[in-house]
C-alpha cells in the first residue's frame, strides 16, 4: 500500500483592504443628559482635558444644543481611558472611530 500524500494546498495571503484603518483616530463623544448642570459639564471638560473655560463652555453648549459634542480624539487606548474618566464624573460618553 502506497503512503498517502497530501494534495497541494493553495495558501492565499489575507487581504488587507485598508491598513490605514488601524491608524484612524477614535473620537470621544459626550451626549446630552437631563441630570448634569451645564456649569458642572464645563468644569469636567476643563479638569479632564485641560481646556480653557471658553473652549469647555463651547463644547458644553454643543452638548446642550446639538445633543452631543466630540471632546477628544486619539488612539483607541487613550479614548477608552477618556470615556472611562468621563463616566467616573457622571457624564454619558461613547467613542467611535473617526
Amino acid at each position: 500500500m502506497a503512503p498517502a500524500t497530501a494534495a497541494p494546498v493553495e495558501v492565499r495571503e489575507p487581504e488587507v483592504t485598508d491598513r490605514t484603518d488601524l491608524l484612524r483616530p477614535w473620537k470621544v463623544i459626550v451626549w446630552n443628559d437631563p441630570v448634569n448642570l451645564m456649569s458642572y459639564v464645563t468644569y469636567v471638560f476643563q479638569k479632564l482635558f485641560g481646556y480653557s473655560r471658553e473652549k469647555a463652555h463651547k463644547l458644553m453648549m454643543d452638548v446642550h444644543t446639538k445633543g452631543k459634542a466630540v471632546v477628544a480624539s486619539g488612539p483607541r487606548e487613550k479614548s477608552e481611558l477618556d470615556v472611562f474618566r468621563l463616566h467616573e464624573h457622571g457624564l454619558w460618553a461613547t467613542m467611535e472611530q473617526d
